[in-house]
C-alpha cells in the first residue's frame, strides 16, 4: 500500500481494515522515506518500508487524494509503481489513485474507475472509464471515491479467498451502510449540492488536468 503526502486517509484506511483481516496476508505501508506521511486532512501515517527496501508485492495498492496531482509527476514514485507492477498479480487503486496507475502506463486498454469528478480524466491515459463503484478488468481492480474503498477491499478478499471469507470480514467490521441522505453520487444528489461540490473541487481539478497533460507526455510508449 503506497503512501504519499496529501493522500486521503480513508482511501487507504478502509481497505487496510479489510486486508489485515485476510489470512496469511502481510500488509506493508511504503513511501519514499520512513518519515511520517501527512494525509490531506492532517492525519500522519508512518511507513513501514521505503521504495528502496520494499519487498515485491503480490498486490499493489494506490490510494487517491489531493496529493495525486503531485504524485503523478513524482518520477521516483511512478518508477516504483511500474517496477512493482511488473511482478504483482493484482494492480489496484481507490479513488484518484487510478490516475497514478494511469500515469505509470498501467491502464492502457483497461476499464477503470475513479472519483466521479475525475472519471473522465482516465481516458487521457488510454483507459476506458466506467462509472461504477468497483471495476475489475483482468488483474486491475479500481474503485470510485473514498468510501468505495470498503466495497473494493471486500471484492479483493472474495477474489483471493472466496466469498464466505469476505462475508465474515464484512460482518466483523459491521459494514452495513445505511446513509442518512440519498446524496452520495452525482446521479442522485440534488442540483444545489452537486453545484456546491463541483465549485469546491474546481481549482484542484483544473490543476489535476494540467498535471495529467504533463504525466501523459512522460508516459512510456
Amino acid at each position: 500500500m503506497i503512501l504519499f503526502d496529501r493522500m486521503t486517509q480513508l482511501d487507504l484506511g478502509a481497505p487496510y481494515e479489510v486486508f489485515i483481516r485476510m489470512p496469511d496476508t502481510t500488509v506493508e505501508l511504503v513511501a519514499k522515506s520512513r518519515d511520517a506521511v501527512v494525509a490531506d486532512g492532517g492525519f500522519a501515517i508512518v511507513p513501514q518500508a521505503t521504495f528502496a527496501d520494499a519487498r515485491p508485492a503480490d498486490l499493489l495498492f494506490v490510494p487517491g487524494g489531493f496529493g495525486v496531482n503531485d504524485a503523478m509527476l513524482d518520477t521516483e514514485l511512478i518508477a516504483f509503481v511500474r517496477k512493482q507492477a511488473e511482478r504483482a498479480q493484482w494492480i489496484t487503486s481507490v479513488c484518484s489513485g487510478s490516475l497514478i496507475l494511469g500515469a505509470a502506463g498501467l491502464l492502457r486498454g483497461y476499464e477503470a474507475t475513479t472519483h466521479w469528478a475525475s472519471v473522465d480524466m482516465l481516458a487521457r491515459f488510454g483507459a476506458r472509464p466506467v462509472g461504477k463503484r468497483v471495476v475489475r478488468d483482468r488483474n486491475r481492480i479500481t474503485a470510485g471515491g473514498v468510501t468505495s474503498g470498503t466495497d473494493f477491499a471486500l471484492t479483493v478478499a472474495a477474489e483471493l479467498y472466496g466469498e464466505p471469507l469476505a462475508k465474515t470480514i464484512q460482518l466483523a467490521i459491521e459494514y452495513d451502510p445505511q446513509p442518512p441522505f440519498n446524496s452520495g453520487s452525482p446521479r442522485v444528489a440534488d442540483d444545489a449540492t452537486l453545484a456546491t461540490v463541483r465549485q469546491r473541487l474546481e481549482k484542484s481539478l483544473a490543476a489535476r488536468r494540467e498535471a495529467i497533460e504533463i504525466a501523459v507526455a512522460r508516459m512510456p510508449e
